[in-house]
């Protein structure tokens, strides 16, 4: 519920008045023209972040190895696409730090530390080690209905 208050409202209330102390300091015109010139900008690194992402994905499946880190980082250079094409001046600095190749690798960190936790005495989060489970046989054919 908090995350969709701060997409919806809090967002879009700062990115109106970061315009518009930015259309007293230089201009409406000047404004609406570098609104305009960073979304062009934006989508031109966008593509060319995706394909770079796209070649090193297809470089992992070549060499046998899961193409996870690769597939990770595109999908980041989707959302940074996203935030750059969107008006507004915060959302641009989110979506160029989600792009740039060395700020996309911080955040792909933080939020890997974010979803799986961090690691504790060399181990990754999951089930102790000493928890045993129990088999379920199933039925290869399921009951039909009437």
């Amino acid at each position: 519920m908090l995350l969709l208050i701060l997409l919806f409202i809090v967002v879009p209330v700062a990115e109106i008045y970061v315009i518009i102390q930015v259309g007293e300091a230089i201009g409406a015109l000047w404004t609406i023209a570098l609104l305009v010139a960073d979304s062009i900008l934006g989508s031109m690194l966008m593509r060319s972040q995706g394909r770079s992402a796209w070649r090193r994905f297809n470089q992992a499946i070549a060499a046998g190895r899961p193409p996870a880190r690769e597939a990770f980082d595109g999908a980041l250079v989707i959302v940074g696409g996203a935030f750059l094409l969107a008006p507004g001046f915060i959302t641009d600095v989110l979506g160029a730090s989600l792009l740039a190749p060395p700020t996309r690798a911080l955040w792909r960190r933080v939020v890997v530390r974010r979803v799986l936790g961090r690691p504790r005495g060399g181990r990754r989060p999951g089930p102790p080690a000493d928890v045993e489970g129990t088999a379920h046989e199933i039925q290869s054919d399921p009951p039909r209905l009437p």
